[in-house]
């Protein structure tokens, strides 16, 4: 049965049918083993080939320099805004940076005032000499807004919430110290966090004791299996990052989800009816296009409108307002041209 309309939600974002249709056939029998992927155990031997395999195809993918750990975690990617600060906060080095560019980062930098001495610096600007490291996002999902240069931060560590960008554009890694990304944009359902950390900053000695199980160096030495992880998570990643292969790697999705912004981003700057939230063309994000219309008044009725079209999850963040369309990888250039049909149709009926 074939799924109808797109989905166009910011997170937990839609995934390809393909590997849904592979995850709803292991959900009772995974890989002829008789056991579901939802009951198979962490410490066994297909499920520790399969975590192998995946942390070898995203090496492959993002080309990872072999001096980084690649960490696949439970949990949300908020977990990651307390762990950076706890993790790599020294005695010599107290202070973080952070560049406040919308919702995600400014939580990010709250919560590390909990731990340190955490400031706020605009890109470019000098940092204070003990700073530890520079933390940024380079995709804002609420605020659609993205970085579209990577901060030059000299000798001290750059750390990344990439968690709405990683595999959808090709990257550096080691311009980076850290990066970290939820799963549920381009990598799969909510519930993993992958983290890809330099070596040289696991052999930093925290200011204070970091919790065992939010320690980078206990779940580098155990290869992620310290606890159990979130396996299924894992599953669906190491299908995504195939088929990530399938589709010719990140550079050729890079190049589709460049297109597919554009598409929509023309057609909204040429209407009279939409507004992008972000006027410098230069700053809006790829991944995510908020934009309003020009009367908010009917707001409702598009979306329900738009609903009824299959078009689902346009709603905008609750502190922002207004429509977001999500072009995660996952999305194909026809749901962007059917989004662009519906928003044509829709002008002309209010008109």
């Amino acid at each position: 049965m074939a799924r109808l309309g797109y989905y166009f939600g910011a997170g937990p974002a839609a995934l390809p049918e393909s590997i849904l249709l592979e995850a709803q056939s292991a959900l009772l029998d995974w890989d002829h083993s008789n056991v579901s992927i939802l009951e198979v155990g962490h410490r066994s031997a297909k499920f520790m080939a399969l975590l192998q395999q995946a942390e070898a195809d995203l090496r492959d993918l993002l080309d990872i320099p072999s001096n980084y750990h690649v960490l696949f975690l439970g949990g949300a990617a908020r977990t990651q805004f307390s762990m950076i600060p706890q993790n790599l906060l020294s005695a010599s080095k107290a202070h973080a940076a952070y560049i406040i560019s919308g919702l995600w980062s400014s939580l990010a930098f709250e919560e590390a005032k909990r731990f340190g001495q955490a400031y706020a610096i605009e890109p470019g600007e000098v940092c204070q000499p003990d700073t530890a490291y520079v933390y940024y996002t380079p995709n804002e999902t609420v605020d659609g807004m993205r970085f579209s240069d990577i901060p030059d931060t000299g000798n001290i560590p750059l750390v990344a919430d990439m968690t709405s960008c990683l595999l959808s554009e090709v990257i550096d890694v080691s311009r980076f110290g850290l990066i970290f990304a939820g799963a549920q944009k381009n990598i799969g359902p909510a519930g993993l966090t992958l983290v890809i950390v330099r070596d040289d900053l696991l052999a930093i000695k925290p200011k204070s004791t970091v919790p065992t199980m939010l320690d980078y160096r206990v779940h580098a030495k155990h290869h992620s299996l310290y606890a159990t992880p979130p396996v299924f998570q894992c599953y669906m990643a190491a299908k995504m990052f195939q088929w990530v292969q399938a589709q010719g790697g990140v550079k050729a999705l890079h190049d589709i989800n460049i297109a597919k912004a554009a598409r929509l981003y023309a057609y909204i700057d040429a209407s009279p009816y939409y507004q992008a939230m972000v006027d410098d063309v230069n700053a809006r994000s790829r991944m995510n296009v908020c934009f309003s219309l020009e009367n908010k008044a009917h707001e409702a009725a598009f979306l329900a409108a738009a609903d009824a079209c299959g078009l689902r999850g346009l709603k905008g963040h609750r502190l922002q307002g207004g429509m977001r369309a999500s072009l995660y990888n996952a999305m194909p250039m026809e749901g962007v041209d059917a989004l662009i049909k519906f928003m044509n149709d829709f002008s002309k009926g209010i008109n």
